[in-house]
């Protein structure tokens, strides 16, 4: 059992150990440590707050990095900010991250100053949660080695200021002793004593309450020549001295007990050198319970009786020390415990409304009175705000210049929707689901909260309905894709060059004013419970059909606010897709028999009909007659089409090939006729209309469709060998390509038979 203690009490002091970020040190040697790591300890809190978001995020990733047409809209992965070591972790979109690295990285290019961060968004987006985990964050940065700063505290040498140090100690000693020998003498009276001894030792410890830079205590007008003299001329000092993000260490001026403290000490000692050798440099430990550096306020927490603070004790010990009351006053305010720190607003509402108001003048000027002092205030503001509280501060014109808003509204981006049911419900969560489903039911969620039309999409697009295979008439299913930073493949090779860096950007600014309704996080989660509990089954997987009943059995309220026709063309999506997959999957003609028809019907059609060639790129000897051509045709058009079609195509062919292919490619650029233009062009052709007509032999043999039904059963056996080898190519190229797993394979096989979907398609 002891050993057992022992151990567990080791394993608490090399914790503690470890984290033990030393004491205070001397200003000479924290000179020395600022010389060696000027960048990391010359930081004010705008810069720390930069650098520690930044340590916690990667370098985003633009999935289109390189295109001329890119507006840098990445993709950040916030994980480790918001969500790892969270009791409740927030999950950014991409929008929204974007957004916010966007105003992270004008903290560090200086851009920061009086001003107040509002984080708006509407009820149940999330935003206390995001400010709570952002300075839980910000907390447990500052408090180790890499995000240390430093703060200003003085140890004033009694040997030197106070000739009758010796006597007090004595005096102080006696009553100590005589409080000891009185049976009457309470506790706290005996730690007054106490503390008055130890006071009377050889240093008073005076720390700065604003938490200011030690180097702000270097005289302003000094105080660029002696940094000059200090560093070398390297890079270091030039970013140092150039740089706009730290241009506060050249501006900005000492707490008034500081610059008091050292006008006093000067006047005694004549020496800015021993003045400077009683200060120190200690670390500045942050700690939001204590509200030392952080301070956060929500609606119903009461102001504070006590506008100014002090500290009895200390002063009077000042005053001693001194010999004189009035020339150094340890008076500060609640806002110097957040000074070079962060003061948040929880909501602007109730007495959180008077707050933000009294921050007024604080912002716009950056100094706060204190009885008759002036006391700086540098500190990072921010508070949380729902719409409809923007009245208490509309009155304020001169205020809300010194606003700054960032929109946290409902996710928009159906990868981030779908990855907050995960982590609500399982990790887990997709292996109930037929792929895509469970993206589909986020879709549904997030097409209530975007605006019925798009000036910006419908400029670009034209007619929606060019594209009703893949999307709704509003576009909403075409702009969630490139809200999560994607350019869906299905569009037109013309609208994809049209998509200019100008319109996505346009799309994307659209943002800014979505998102504040329709269904809240809060009502997905509830609607997804209901949805996963009432469809989840341990036979069989959840579908569109699942889906689609669940949205239409919608209350009233819920229901009205999807978009008329989207749930049918979220099916008719779906359907169309999961058909593709299966013809993907279905589909294995020869290519090299491809080819080699695409390779013959080049070469034919140069010549006149009845005549006799033999192909220079396959040697085939071939008969150039209508049927020969016409079979090719019928491959690469469909064979719907009529004789006038295919003639008019077979003139442009040969054109396409008279004209660049054999004169440019092939003999100019000597290209072999595979990788020339035109050859691709058609192979293409070819394999989308056999993939077309891939499942025409299966939809009538009902034998196919149960061979599907009893994969992987003992009755799969029964069927002949070619239904069993077809279905077990097709099941093994779902879960190869498309991520199906053998049972979501087999039941998508069955959806799309039973839907009939190569029927409905077939004439599209």
């Amino acid at each position: 059992m002891e050993n057992t203690i022992e151990k567990a009490l080791t394993g608490i002091e090399q914790v503690t150990g470890s984290r033990n970020r030393g004491e205070a040190v001397v200003f000479s040697d924290f000179l020395k440590i600022m010389v060696r790591r000027p960048s990391r300890v010359s930081r004010n809190v705008f810069q720390l707050f930069h650098d520690m978001v930044m340590s916690q995020i990667d370098d985003g990733v633009d999935e289109y990095e390189g295109d001329p047409e890119s507006i840098n809209f990445v993709y950040y992965d916030c994980s480790r900010l918001f969500a790892e070591d969270s009791d409740h972790p927030f999950f950014p979109d991409r929008l929204f991250a974007n957004r916010f690295i966007h105003q992270i990285e004008a903290f560090k290019r200086g851009a920061q100053q009086n001003k107040i961060y509002i984080f708006e968004g509407p009820h149940g987006s999330g935003k206390s949660t995001f400010l709570n985990n952002l300075l839980h964050k910000f907390e447990n940065y500052v408090n180790t080695p890499e995000g240390m700063s430093y703060e200003t505290l003085w140890r004033l040498d009694r040997s030197l200021l106070d000739r009758h140090a010796e006597k007090d100690t004595i005096v102080a000693v006696e009553k100590l002793l005589q409080l000891l020998e009185t049976p009457s003498t309470g506790k706290h009276e005996l730690i007054e004593a106490q503390r008055e001894l130890s006071s009377t030792g050889e240093y008073l410890e005076i720390p700065c309450p604003s938490h200011d830079h030690p180097l702000l205590n270097i005289p302003k007008e000094v105080r660029r020549k002696f940094l000059d003299d200090l560093f070398l001329n390297d890079e270091e000092k030039w970013k140092l001295f150039t740089e706009k993000e730290y241009e506060w260490i050249f501006k900005n001026n000492p707490c008034t007990i500081c610059s008091s403290l050292y006008q006093a000490l000067l006047s005694r000692l004549h020496s800015p050198t021993k003045v400077l050798n009683m200060l120190y440099a200690r670390p500045y430990r942050y700690n939001r319970r204590l509200g030392e550096g952080i301070s956060v306020f929500n609606p119903g927490d009461h102001s504070t009786k006590n506008y100014v603070l002090t500290n009895d004790i200390l002063q009077s010990r000042i005053n001693a020390l001194l010999r004189d009351s009035n020339e150094v006053q340890y008076l500060y305010s609640k806002f110097a415990k957040t000074n070079n720190g962060i003061y948040a607003l929880m909501d602007i509402k109730s007495h959180n409304t008077s707050r933000l108001i009294e921050l007024h003048n604080i912002i716009s000027e950056g100094v706060h009175k204190v009885v008759d002092l002036e006391e700086n205030v540098n500190s990072l503001f921010l508070a949380l705000m729902n719409p409809e509280d923007k009245k208490h501060i509309e009155n304020f014109q001169s205020f809300t210049d010194r606003i700054e808003y960032i929109h946290i509204p409902y996710v928009m981006d159906l990868t981030t929707e779908v990855e907050i049911y995960r982590n609500i419900f399982s990790r887990h969560l997709g292996q109930s689901f037929l792929p895509r489903v469970l993206n589909n039911f986020a879709r549904t969620i997030i097409s209530t909260r975007l605006d019925k039309t798009s000036d910006a999409l419908l400029e670009w697009i034209g007619d929606p309905k060019k594209y009703s295979m893949y999307c709704d008439e509003n576009l909403h299913l075409l702009k969630m894709e490139i809200y999560r930073g994607y350019i869906p493949e299905w569009l037109t090779e013309e609208d994809r060059k049209r998509l200019t860096a100008t319109r996505r950007r346009r799309i994307i600014d659209e943002s800014e004013k979505e998102g504040w309704q329709g269904l809240s996080g809060r009502d997905a989660i509830k609607l997804f419970g209901e949805f996963f509990s009432q469809s989840a089954r341990k036979d069989r997987l959840i579908n569109m059909t699942n889906l689609y009943k669940y949205f239409q059995k919608l209350p009233v309220d819920s229901a009205v606010m999807i978009p008329e026709g989207f749930l049918d063309s979220l099916v008719r999506m779906y359907n169309f897709s999961v058909l593709q997959e299966v013809k993907e999957s279905l589909y294995y003609y020869n290519e090299a028999q491809i080819a080699r028809d695409i390779k013959n019907y080049l070469f034919a059609v140069n010549f006149e009909i009845g005549s006799t060639q033999t192909c220079r790129f396959t040697s085939d000897r071939l008969e150039i007659t209508e049927d020969f051509l016409g079979a090719i045709e019928r491959r690469l058009l469909g064979s719907q089409e009529s004789p006038e079609i295919l003639i008019q195509f077979r003139r442009d062919v040969q054109k396409r090939y008279a004209g660049r292919t054999l004169t440019q490619e092939i003999l100019l650029e000597n290209r072999a006729v595979e990788e020339t233009y035109l050859f691709k062009d058609l192979h293409d052709r070819y394999v989308f209309n056999l993939k077309e007509k891939v499942l025409d032999p299966f939809m009538e043999n009902q034998n196919f469709r149960n061979a599907i039904r009893d994969f992987n059963n003992v009755e799969f056996k029964t069927y002949d060998d070619r239904i069993r080898e077809d279905v077990t190519f097709l099941i093994k190229n779902l879960c190869q390509n498309f991520n199906y797993t053998k049972r979501g394979a087999r039941e998508v096989c069955m959806y799309v038979t039973d839907q009939e979907l190569a029927q409905k398609f077939s004439h599209r």
